[in-house]
């Protein structure tokens, strides 16, 4: 699976200048590549961001997640999310499965890996949990 340039510009934007809040990237079954779908802003809240991934189908995504330590100090974590829904094709699934792991190589930088069936299972107090 091919991953398009602007997937790796837009995470070192995320990554090194932080001026997105999260990428949704889609995987382009007909071109065999890995896109980039959607950007959320800096103002952009988690809520946003789950709202962007699609109740009924796979997606991968990054999101840069600010919070605060029991000791006061302001932090941030790159989270990688693979969303794969129960309600999504087994096709889709079985690809996003098989290409997460060479895709996440390509995104340098990333802290923490969330895997995702449906809302719960990242909801905010999970990747406050994992953050920490």
């Amino acid at each position: 699976m091919a991953v398009h340039d602007e997937c790796k510009q837009r995470f070192l934007e995320l990554k090194a200048k932080r001026n997105h809040r999260f990428i949704v990237f889609k995987i382009e079954e007909q071109i065999q590549q890995i896109v980039v779908e959607k950007i959320g802003q800096p103002d952009e809240t988690y809520d946003d961001f789950c709202a962007s991934l699609p109740a009924d189908e796979c997606r991968y995504a990054v999101y840069d997640f600010d919070f605060t330590t029991d000791e006061n100090v302001q932090k941030s974590k790159i989270f990688f999310v693979a969303w794969a829904p129960d309600v999504s094709r087994v096709r889709s699934k079985m690809v996003y499965a098989s290409s997460k792991d060479r895709f996440k190589r390509e995104l340098y930088g990333i802290q923490v890996e969330l895997q995702a069936t449906d809302p719960s299972e990242m909801s905010i107090d999970v990747v406050k949990s994992r953050a920490i």
